[in-house]
């Protein structure tokens, strides 16, 4: 695969230049560098209007041959999968791809015994352990479709995500340890399978030793494996057929369950995960996301182990024992790349910088950041502090939707900038569109971003629901892929993703973007995150309503607003200063880094009774501090 990697910029225009003219040759020669049982009839087939996309059509293989088997020959004793347990005082785990292999095969087997075949629908419930990893590689390898339920998610949310796609089996644990906490994970699995009749087996890991009773049809995952051998030969697939169903949240509250396939998605997050992170052969990678998100998919299991690398999994948070942890664990394991999201580096930022120094990173060689657009004083903290200003930062821009990155610099090979994705990805065609509908021809311009191409990685339907699909990615505009975002393009061609056009806000006729403003509250010196939402009001329609988080050493002041407010009104104009300015400790957040602005609307508007399941929240004990506080 190293020969893929592309090494130069022209070799980056010309590859692009290439993979837009002649796309199915372009995907056709990436695809060819994979283990195919047999080879595709057609290389793609779509409609935007339908909407309907086959990649790779007639292919038939399995993706863990290409994960695990190909490897055996070269790399059997290469550490596939670095384990970095959540208290740094437990030993790590260094799996190496022979290991992993084997215990795939034999987690594939406890499958079967435990009547699971292809096209079922496996829950996976659990804390970030290898055995996280080995359980969505072994339903891979067995044909089944796995669904991982990130474990901070409420009973009701695991029940609902079950019940949406019928899961057969579920796969958890008696608990997880997270910072100097534990999760019971098997008594809120408990909770959700009083309303899940389709489960008929759940198979628990004995992770943190808490006190569980085993009800009919559950058994120990350890007792399931003493019954089994290490030897399973991997199940044959369809390029498309379903390799697993990820939920999103939906703006409705109803999640949405993101189907990807076995073949595009195989060949798509490969492809970007080494051109984006420009991966070397025996450099070590750490994403520091969770295996529940898209994030975690794509670029801790599937990216790495594709391209054979040793990529780091870490159980714990950035906070815990003390927040130097992120920087201990890239000294311990001598870490080549960092991946990591940008309200972690924000909340990092808060912290003395001693915190970064008294560790060695001189290993690092590419930083990447991903989840939310990263504003410009925590690009600059992280290119100071934590690459030392001798390390790429790539800024990547992609969705649980699109399966792999979309747009990002390739680390050293193209020019990065702060608070800009820069340039799409081989394959990825962006435009801006204007709000009649009409693409937008002017190289410097500002609009709404849409992809008018099929990739390899795109999701083939939510499950369940191809109409609810159709009208949320495809209504938009006509034969377009709409992600729901804004952005501006430079006279370089980069472009800066400018938030979710629905975080716009009509102020005196004025379209006022949010992530604008944000950025301009962040620049003061005293600030370290902030969110706008906008909020009725008689003369202008709508005003805006900020929350703004201060540095720990700092106390809230009416001064310290009218500083914030002359701050915008320099960087954007008088339009855009807030008419109220609420200073909190922290913003409600998704788990992968987003700031649930829905939430913080309804707040604002005094609509309290209908906030949704806060449970599913990074921190959902600071929304009720934000409402007892809400001006």
């Amino acid at each position: 695969m190293q020969h893929l990697r592309i090494k130069s910029l022209q070799e980056y225009q010309e590859t692009y230049q290439k993979s837009i003219e002649q796309p199915e040759q372009f995907w056709d020669e990436v695809a060819n560098n994979f283990v195919w049982r047999k080879p595709w009839d057609k290389t793609l087939e779509w409609d935007f209007a339908k909407p309907e996309v086959k990649w790779f059509k007639g292919g038939k293989l399995n993706i863990t041959e290409n994960c695990l088997d190909r490897h055996l020959e070269e790399r059997a004793d290469k550490t596939a999968i670095i384990f970095e347990p959540n208290n740094p005082n437990e030993a790590a785990q260094h799996i190496t791809y022979k290991e992993l292999h084997s215990r795939v095969c034999q987690f594939s087997n406890v499958l079967k015994a435990n009547n699971v075949s292809k096209g079922d629908r496996v829950c996976i419930y659990m804390p970030m352990v290898p055995e996280l990893a080995i359980a969505t590689l072994a339903c891979a390898r067995i044909g089944a479709v796995h669904s991982v339920v990130f474990a901070g998610f409420s009973a009701k949310a695991l029940a609902s995500r079950i019940n949406d796609s019928a899961c057969k089996v579920l796969l958890t644990a008696d608990g997880g340890f997270r910072g100097d906490k534990i999760t019971p994970l098997k008594s809120i699995a408990d909770e959700a399978l009083q309303e899940c009749p389709s489960i008929e087996k759940t198979i628990i890991l004995n992770r943190t030793n808490l006190e569980v009773t085993l009800t009919e049809n559950q058994v120990w995952w350890h007792e399931e494996l003493e019954k089994v051998n290490d030897v399973f030969e991997a199940v044959e697939m369809d390029a498309e057929d379903m390799l697993f169903i990820l939920y999103t949240s939906g703006s409705t509250g109803k999640p949405k369950g993101m189907v990807h396939t076995c073949g595009g998605y195989m060949v798509y997050t490969a492809y970007s995960f080494l051109n984006v992170f420009q991966y070397q052969e025996n450099d070590v990678y750490w994403c520091t996301a969770d295996i529940g998100w898209i994030t975690g998919h794509s670029y801790i299991v599937y990216g790495p182990l594709l391209n054979g690398a040793t990529t780091v999994l870490f159980e714990g948070v950035p906070s815990y024992p003390d927040f130097g942890r992120f920087w201990q664990v890239c000294e311990k394991h001598k870490v080549n790349q960092f991946y990591t999201a940008p309200t972690a580096i924000r909340a990092l930022a808060k912290h003395p910088t001693s915190l970064v120094e008294k560790y060695d990173l001189s290993n690092l060689k590419t930083l990447g950041t991903v989840g939310e657009p990263i504003n410009e004083e925590a690009w600059h903290w992280y290119d100071e502090h934590v690459g030392k200003m001798n390390c790429p930062i790539v800024d990547t821009w992609w969705q649980t939707e699109t399966g792999g990155i979309m747009m990002s610099s390739l680390a050293g090979v193209t020019k990065d900038k702060p608070t800009f994705a820069t340039l799409p990805l081989p394959g990825i065609q962006p435009i801006l569109m204007g709000t009649e509908g009409i693409e937008i021809m002017e190289q410097v311009a500002k609009g709404r971003l849409a992809i008018k191409f099929p990739w390899p990685s795109i999701a083939r339907t939510i499950y369940g629901d191809h109409e609810r699909y159709k009208q949320v990615y495809f209504s938009t505009f006509k034969n377009m892929y709409f992600p729901g975002d804004g952005a501006l393009r430079d006279e370089d061609g980069d472009y800066r993703i400018t938030g979710r056009v629905d975080d716009v806000i009509i102020v005196s006729g004025h379209n006022l973007g949010t992530a604008p403003i944000e950025n301009a509250i962040n620049e003061h010196e005293q600030v370290v995150e902030s969110a706008i939402v906008g909020f009725p009001h008689d003369i202008k329609g709508n005003a805006l309503y900020a929350y703004v988080i201060l540095y720990n050493d700092v106390l809230p002041s009416e001064f310290l607003k009218i500083e914030i407010n002359q701050l915008i009104s320099d960087k954007i104009g008088p339009i855009a200063k807030c008419d109220k300015i609420q200073f909190v400790s922290g913003l409600p957040k998704t788990r992968s880094g987003k700031i649930m602005r829905r939430i913080l609307r309804k707040i604002a508007i005094n609509e309290l009774d209908n906030l949704g399941d806060v449970s599913t929240l990074l921190n959902p004990e600071v929304v009720e501090e934000i409402i007892k506080c809400r001006i």
